[in-house]
């Protein structure tokens, strides 16, 4: 999904994939190769930004079960204000940036700003995970479907969105 611009920056919101680098998409390498600014999730390899310029900042924006380093608010004012400025930003995320990656919500907040941005999916560890043990999630003849749930959800919504006893 791509949106016209105001201003001279762009960021991309790339999915880095499970954590093999052999598994970043080709798109997801030149958008790391083009960019001022990589701002770096806790899932990503940090061999990936290897494919940074030396001219490039990186900057680590990752969260994981001990804390944040800056809260998704802190993260969206970061890249409208680097791609209000003119830079081109990559904002590189573990797995798929739409699956459970908040990437919806960075992208909000980029169209909300105005700004040039590209959405580059990653492979999610909801099939690379599988694939990698030998299972596939669809089969002919054995299932034609999966279902991928959040292990976290919201906590401070109203209401629960996942009905376990009818997933079960």
């Amino acid at each position: 999904m791509t949106v016209k611009n105001t201003s001279p920056g762009i960021c991309y919101i790339v999915g880095a994939g499970p954590g093999d680098p052999g598994l970043l998409t080709l798109r997801g390498r030149q958008c790391i190769e083009e960019a001022d600014v990589v701002l770096y999730d806790y899932l990503c390899n940090p061999r990936l930004l290897d494919f940074a310029t030396k001219t490039a900042r990186c900057v680590f924006v990752g969260k994981n079960s001990q804390g944040h380093c800056l809260k998704q608010e802190e993260i969206n004012r970061l890249l409208v204000k680097e791609t209000a400025s003119g830079h081109v930003v990559c904002r590189l995320k573990g797995g798929d940036p739409y699956v459970f990656g908040r990437g919806g919500e960075e992208a909000m907040a980029l169209h909300a700003a105005g700004l040039l941005f590209e959405v580059v999916p990653g492979i999610s560890s909801a099939i690379a995970a599988p694939a990698y043990a030998g299972i596939p999630v669809t089969h002919r003849g054995v299932t034609s479907s999966f279902t991928v749930i959040t292990g976290h959800e919201d906590p401070t919504k109203p209401t629960r969105g996942i009905d376990w006893n009818e997933v079960a």
